[in-house]
């Protein structure tokens, strides 16, 4: 583990290892003077700020295309509006919104004097027809930028509120139909996941590919993603099988999947399932007929790792899934539960990442700071989960590490890159 500077030796303990990690990855250590404490250095990797050295924020440049919406005094105060699910009657969204809250304002905290953010919370009932009154209360109270909704109905609907008022909406949502126009998708989509496992397969020359899917509408989108993916990467994705999402469904399908897998040679088999469908059917079935992992590994194109006992099933031991970098997604946790006393939901990282950007930009004297053209960068942001950075169709792709299912251990096998020019993207 690098020197910490003086700044950082006072952290908690769990924080301050995994913070002293990245910042070597990022090449800071000893001589490093200029970050003033933990909540600093946290802010400015998710701040959109190259960290060249501790201390030297590296101008990061290019933009999406030209500038439009409003312009704001960077020097000044900034109103953002958050828009929340609370007021559905769902537990879950309650939760939900609070992690979102809870992180917008520790990175308003973290940010400190680099800028001004006025936090505005508006509820949206997780309805399209409320996100985009709530969206609308906002512009006309004076928000220049809105964070949120988390559904892909409501960020449409909120988008298209203000879309006349050039008002950038940066979404929760991993749902790709939501994006274009002013709405960003900040969740990580299929194509992003599939892309960064497909690149890999490709490195690595693991042959044959088989896909299977559910006959679902998420289903349906993953096969999309994991075929686009394959066919930029050149990976031989040799046949697709789909299947019922039912327990007839799933055993119906195995024996032709086996058999598709056996006929074909393949090497690898993508499953799109996660533990909250099929997997834990489908990869005790597919070892029941015959598909042994250490032949054919198992390539999952969700998170096997929640929850963690998902990684003990039998059939996907040797098996490999992508997630966000795992020391940078520690700190923040680690941050979080300081804070709150309690760990922040999964998406909570979002709506930081969101908060940080822009007060990044806004740090930098920038009076675009809020319009979706600075936002697009195209070096990105370095996130409390990761790299990420806008595309030109507003979805958002995020640096992923490769790793590999170990006697029920996730293990790093590829780690996740440090800029959008290394390789594994």
């Amino acid at each position: 583990m690098p020197i910490l500077p003086p700044c950082l030796r006072a952290a908690p303990g769990a924080v301050r290892a995994a913070l002293g990690a990245v910042l070597g990855r990022f090449g800071c250590g000893r001589g490093g003077g200029g970050l003033k404490g933990l909540r600093v250095a946290v802010a400015l990797m998710g701040a959109g700020l190259a960290l060249g050295s501790c201390g030297q924020a590296v101008q990061t440049g290019g933009g999406l295309g030209p500038a439009a919406g409003p312009t704001i005094d960077p020097a000044g105060p900034v109103a953002v509006a958050l828009l929340v699910p609370s007021g559905s009657g769902r537990s879950g969204d309650l939760q939900i919104a609070a992690a979102l809250e809870n992180a917008a304002r520790l990175a308003i905290a973290d940010l400190g004097a680099v800028a001004q953010i006025e936090l505005r919370v508006h509820p949206t009932a997780g309805t399209a027809a409320s996100a985009a009154a709530a969206a609308q209360q906002a512009v006309d109270q004076g928000a220049r930028l809105i964070l949120g909704p988390v559904y892909a109905a409501e960020a449409a609907a909120a988008g298209a509120a203000v879309a006349d008022e050039g008002i950038t909406v940066l979404s929760f949502s991993n749902n790709p139909s939501a994006a274009g126009g002013n709405v960003v998708v900040l969740g990580q989509t299929f194509a992003g996941t599939a892309e960064r496992l497909a690149r890999h397969l490709a490195a690595t020359a693991t042959g044959p590919v088989v896909l299977a899917h559910p006959l679902t509408e998420d289903g349906e989108a993953a096969q999309a993603a994991v075929l686009a993916a394959a066919a930029r990467a050149r990976v031989a994705l040799v046949t697709t099988e789909a299947y019922a999402f039912s327990h007839e469904g799933v055993a119906a399908a195995v024996p032709r999947i086996a058999e598709q897998v056996r006929q074909s040679g393949a090497r690898a088999l993508v499953l799109t399932d996660d533990s909250a469908g099929a997997l834990p059917i489908l990869s005790q079935m597919l070892l029941e007929a015959g598909v042994d992992p250490a032949a054919v590994r198992m390539v999952g194109l969700k998170r096997w790792d929640v929850p963690a006992e998902t990684l003990r099933l039998p059939g996907i031991q040797g098996g490999w899934f992508a997630l966000p970098d795992p020391d940078l997604t520690a700190a923040f946790g680690a941050r979080y539960a300081e804070a709150y006393g309690r760990a922040p939901h999964p998406i909570a990282g979002l709506a930081y990442d969101g908060i940080a950007a822009v007060g990044g930009l806004i740090g930098q004297g920038r009076s675009d700071a809020v319009q979706r053209g600075a936002l697009g960068q195209g070096t990105g942001f370095a996130g409390v989960n990761g790299i990420f950075r806008i595309l030109p169709d507003g979805t958002t792709e995020r640096g992923l590490a490769i790793v590999e299912v170990r006697t029920g251990r996730a293990e790093i096998v590829d780690p996740a890159p440090r800029s959008f020019a290394g390789a594994g993207l």
